[in-house]
């Protein structure tokens, strides 16, 4: 007999990716694409997701997993997606796609300010869990006022990892986990919320319905088919976004285990039973994949990005000699800095900021304190540490919120994403954080709980639950060590206040932050 496969669609903010999964969970073939989002022109703060080209980049890393020796289209049960969170399409009553922005999209800081001088973003936060910064209503505020034609027009509105379902099916749908990111949902009802529906302009019946993630929404239509490969009829199941199925698909699946998700982003996180909202507005909540639980989280934002950025403009030598060896350059690149002790030889790095909801600025982005009078202890590994250290930093200010509000503490976590495929940056989470650091043998953990919620609509599994903890395995631990750790502490209070001063900069005008939310 043929192996069967799942195949998992991943919409990221820095990629798109194709990963195929044989039934046990193995991952066996991934293709990924890097993309960005371009800015809209006269708008400051916009990007745009080109949808016909990013489908365009989705399609072909359909195509090239499907070409992987030994995999037939016919031996795929079924196929499911998640994407990135906050991020929405638009579309015509024929269902074409009239406007969409991913996640990141700021250009509505008007509409954002004028919800918070209302009072309106504080309800909309403790409704639906997320302030207005990257959510939906200020967008669609301001599509309304700035390209009303397009506003007009809308007939339908979707999440991106909604998106991928109705290019392959031509159905729309969401789920409470992607659903909820757009904050116009009643995040205790886990569903829409007319209320902020109607405060953005729109018409109940331009919302699609709320599916539990797992359930069949249609088959592979015939154009779908043409475009990708797939056989006409594979199932299409209905999937969710991108760190609540990564938790899915390292097997939390229990309610109070932390867990770090190192993507473009790095999300730090915590499932909970009730809808709990972070009374001071710095963190947001979600619904979780799984029925009855809710996710908690904190955005290290751009902390994997930032690395992209580092390999793309400064080691240009890691990345031909590991095209060379056919190895991947960030391995090179954490080799080069594995001498280097903790705290980088003074050098520090300024990126991310901790974060709060409410007013979500970062700092200008750079690197700090080079010895100028010791090129070969202050240069390129240092500054690749120093970037490491930076994301372990804001990993460690989100887990002691998180602490404070579910009164946990936390001896063990889990580390999955690309970051954690490496042996410096778990080995710097464990000594910032003081706790033991388990890594699981799939990386790609959001395309492996995609894949889980495939085969749990096309019958394989009996629960999300039993299927994930039976199918996950962990290849690596790392624990902390204890003077590291002590050294660490008294680092991260220095650079929590070098990064303090260094907004200063920004909320002064002198230099640009690395994002701004809309309405700060």
């Amino acid at each position: 007999m043929s192996t069967q496969y799942l195949l998992a669609i991943d919409a990221g903010t820095g990629s798109c990716r194709a990963v195929l999964f044989d039934t046990s969970g193995k991952q066996v073939a991934m293709s990924q694409c890097e993309w960005t989002h371009l800015p809209q022109a006269g708008h400051p703060g916009s990007q745009v997701f080109d949808t016909r080209a990013n489908w365009g980049y989705i399609v072909g890393c359909i195509r090239q997993v499907l070409a992987t020796p030994g995999v037939s289209p016919e031996d795929v049960l079924a196929v499911s997606s998640t994407s990135m969170r906050e991020g929405i399409v638009l579309y015509d009553r024929t269902g074409q796609e009239i406007w969409a922005c991913p996640n990141v999209d700021s250009r509505a800081g008007e509409q954002a300010t004028e919800l918070v001088q209302r009072r309106l973003a504080e309800k909309i936060y403790f409704t639906g869990g997320d302030w207005v910064a990257i959510t939906s209503p200020p967008r669609l505020l301001w599509l309304r006022k700035e390209e009303p034609e397009i506003f007009e027009r809308i007939a339908h509105l979707t999440m991106l990892s909604d998106w991928i379902l109705f290019k392959l099916c031509g159905e729309f749908v969401t789920d409470p986990s992607a659903g909820s990111s757009s904050g116009m949902f009643d995040l205790a009802r886990r569903t829409w919320s007319e209320e902020i529906v109607s405060l953005c302009g729109l018409s109940s019946d331009v919302l699609p319905p709320v599916h539990e993630p797992g359930t069949q929404l249609g088959r592979v239509h015939t154009q779908a088919a043409v475009e990708t490969g797939l056989r006409k009829g594979t199932p299409v199941i209905v999937g969710g976004a991108d760190t609540q199925l990564g938790l899915v698909g390292i097997g939390q699946v229990e309610p109070n285990r932390f867990t770090i998700v190192g993507g473009t982003f790095w999300q730090q996180t915590i499932g909970v039973e009730t809808s709990l909202i972070d009374p001071q507005g710095r963190l947001r909540t979600l619904c979780h994949a799984l029925p009855g639980q809710w996710m908690l989280e904190g955005i290290g934002f751009y902390s994997g990005l930032t690395m992209r950025w580092f390999r793309d403009a400064f080691c240009e030598r890691e990345v031909e000699l590991a095209k060379q060896m056919g190895q991947d350059p960030y391995v090179l690149m954490e080799r080069i800095a594995q001498s280097v002790p903790v705290g980088s030889n003074g050098v520090v790095g300024i990126f991310s900021n901790i974060m709060n909801a409410r007013r979500w600025i970062h700092a200008s982005p750079g690197l700090m304190q080079f010895d100028i009078s010791n090129p070969f202890s202050s240069g390129r590994k240092e500054c690749i540490r120093a970037i490491e250290e930076s994301a372990a930093y804001v990993s460690n200010g989100h887990m002691r919120i998180i602490e404070s509000l579910t009164g946990s503490r936390f001896e063990e976590i889990v580390f999955t994403g690309g970051a954690s495929k490496g042996q410096l940056w778990p080995q710097i989470l464990a000594d910032v954080l003081g706790c033991r650091v388990r890594v699981p043998v799939v990386k790609e953990s959001t395309a492996l709980g995609a894949a889980l919620y495939a085969g749990l609509g096309a019958g394989l599994y009996e629960s999300i639950e039993t299927a994930a903890e039976r199918m996950v395995a962990f290849e690596k631990t790392f624990e902390p060590d204890t003077a590291n750790h002590r050294r660490y502490i008294d680092l991260y209070e220095q650079w929590s206040r070098v990064y303090l001063r260094s907004l200063e900069l920004v909320e002064d005008g002198l230099l640009q932050p690395l994002w701004r939310a809309a309405g700060t």
